[in-house]
């Protein structure tokens, strides 16, 4: 049976939107790609809601078995991580008000599962994903065709097919960030307890 994957490369300026039909055999098929933008210029709830317009309309459009956002973590500038987690958190409780199951992946993860190769640059993934979708042209701009990795990406490594929410099992990537994030936590704990 095929599953209808929505992926999703969250961004506050740019927002990747990507929907690809996977078949048991990992054949995929275009559904839809898009980007929603918002204007720098606007207030932060103006853009939000603006990006929440745009995934709810490919939602209600296109009806998916489930959904997989890039997953956020830390990078130099904070004001561009905030604007992503804002997206991020926006795609997530969209997809969950819906009854749709919900997966993060991290940009590693997603370039190894399309490319073999978890450091592969822009263009290598626009290439793979052109590929395996059977397209004549790249998928531009480069938050679409990431949005198309997120997708397939979650619907090769099993999240597609378990289709039941919390039932898509975490990557040795995912394990090992949960564990990573875990050790933080109580590295933190110890230090504010004086221990």
């Amino acid at each position: 049976m095929t599953t209808r994957v929505l992926g999703i490369d969250p961004g506050l300026t740019r927002c990747g939107i990507g929907v690809v039909d996977v078949a048991p055999n990992r054949t995929a098929t275009l559904v839809h790609v898009g980007v929603v933008r918002s204007p720098i210029d606007m207030d932060p709830g103006g853009r939000l809601a603006m990006i929440a317009r745009g995934i709810r309309e490919v939602l209600e459009e296109f009806r998916p078995d489930v959904a997989a956002v890039e997953r956020v973590f830390a990078q130099h500038n904070v004001a561009s991580v905030m604007g992503t987690a804002q997206a991020s958190g926006i795609a997530l409780m969209l997809a969950a008000e819906r009854g749709i199951p919900t997966a993060t992946h991290t940009p590693s993860e997603v370039k190894a599962a399309i490319t073999g190769y978890g450091s592969a640059d822009k263009l290598q993934v626009q290439k793979m994903v052109a590929r395996v979708l059977r397209l004549d042209e790249l998928p531009k701009p480069a938050d679409a065709a990431d949005a198309l990795a997120i997708a397939l990406c979650h619907a090769w490594r099993g999240g597609a097919a378990a289709g039941a929410p919390g039932s898509a099992r975490q990557t040795p990537a995912q394990l090992a960030w949960a564990e990573a994030e875990k050790r933080a936590r109580v590295s933190r704990t110890k230090v504010r307890s004086g221990r």
